[in-house]
């Protein structure tokens, strides 16, 4: 089965586009990627998304707009995934660009993604299948993260594939930090851990006008200060137990306002950047500490970030081995989009995508609403999930 995966994540500069084969041989999964592109966000775009974000005003007039322009930006982003794939596939799974999470009380009551299917249907002429969250939540879940079903298919015990002892970490570094911690022990357990590259870059474009900080050549000539990422460690949400979600209605460049307001300190912009990137790494190995892990494979756009890899490291060494996904034969900055690939493959399938216990939903969920038509596949019974994923060339 040939499949386009598509992710726009936190960061929202671009959608990365990942096309697979997926072909099953008893309880194992193979995925073998074709190839992945990713589309740049131009700066008006960027500007449009910003626009709705929490905690700016908006119209519904804005919000439509928008959805329609993202949907024509994920038509040509799939077309091109359709290319990679050799011209032909079964489906696209579009998830959209998530503008709004809602979260009371530590429950997720709602989530939109903007990016109207219907447009990516219509340039490439597959079933399109999106809105991947909703039917979590519905269930009494967060809808996030989802990421977790791949890696822990991916991190699976494998005879044929020797692994530390001890529990190993699947780790996302986009605009918000998401882990997935796999033991042989327990159920698997995954959860946004905090911010990653989200006030980084609130920062970074603040201070220098660049969208993300290239190299960590920011974080590099500043220094941390200790009283702001005191202040920075106290958020509540980095204590609250799993399952937990968060995103940019959180983490946002008014927060960091009021941050530094609290901080009552000049501090210089390199600085405020270097704490930035050292609260991500303190957060993240904290609750791989938690863990036990001995292991972390990570992806996203942080994994570019030295600075950050670098304290991931530090912080680890001697207990923790970190890797990246490219060691699997998976692009780090391309893992979500063969994720949600994944996800399509198995909602085609009548299986379950999200984890219950990631998301806290009282049962299973198949993920997903499907444009135009019915999925590609339709078994009479849904068959057993598979047990592991394999990476094959």
């Amino acid at each position: 089965m040939l499949i386009v995966g598509m992710m726009s994540g936190t960061s929202y500069d671009a959608v990365d586009v990942a096309a697979a084969r997926f072909r099953r041989d008893g309880d194992t999964l193979w995925m073998d990627p074709l190839g992945t592109v990713d589309q740049p966000f131009d700066d008006a775009l960027r500007a449009e998304i910003a626009a709705v974000l929490p905690p700016r005003p908006t119209t519904i007039e804005a919000v439509c707009r928008l959805d329609t322009r993202l949907g024509q930006v994920f038509a040509r982003a799939a077309a091109t995934g359709v290319e990679l794939a050799g011209g032909a596939a079964d489906l696209v799974v579009s998830p959209g660009q998530t503008v709004f999470h809602w979260i009371a009380d530590g429950r997720a009551m709602g989530t939109l993604q903007l990016g109207a299917p219907a447009w990516v249907a219509a340039r490439t002429g597959l079933p399109v299948l999106s809105d991947l969250r909703g039917a979590d939540i519905a269930a009494g879940g967060q809808g996030a993260p989802l990421v977790p079903a791949f890696d822990a298919l991916l991190l699976a015990p494998d005879p044929d594939r020797p692994a530390p002892a001890g529990p190993r970490a699947a780790l996302n570094l986009g605009g918000i930090a998401n882990l997935t911690v796999v033991a042989p022990d327990r159920p698997v357990t995954g959860y946004d851990v905090g911010p990653a590259n989200a006030l980084i870059d609130a920062a970074t474009l603040r201070y220098h006008a660049a969208p993300y900080d290239h190299d960590g050549r920011f974080a590099a000539a500043g220094t941390v200060d200790p009283e702001l990422l005191a202040l920075l460690l106290a958020e509540p949400y980095l204590s609250r137990p799993a399952p937990k979600s968060t995103g940019k209605e959180l983490f946002h460049a008014g927060y960091l306002d009021d941050r530094l307001a609290a901080h009552g300190h000049p501090v210089r912009p390199d600085d405020v950047i270097a704490t930035l990137t050292e609260l991500t790494a303190r957060t993240v190995a904290a609750e791989c500490d938690r863990h036990g892990v001995v292991e972390v494979v990570a992806a996203g756009g942080g994994v570019r970030n030295p600075v950050l890899m670098r304290r991931l490291r530090d912080l680890g060494a001697g207990h923790r081995v970190l890797r990246t996904t490219d060691d699997w034969g998976i692009p780090a900055q391309a893992k979500e989009a063969y994720a949600f690939a994944l996800l399509g493959w198995l909602s085609a399938h009548g299986l379950p995508g999200a984890l219950p216990s990631v998301t806290g939903a009282g049962a299973a969920a198949v993920l997903g609403s499907w444009t135009p038509g019915p999925p590609p596949v339709r078994p009479a019974r849904p068959g057993p999930p598979p047990r592991r994923l394999r990476i094959g060339t």
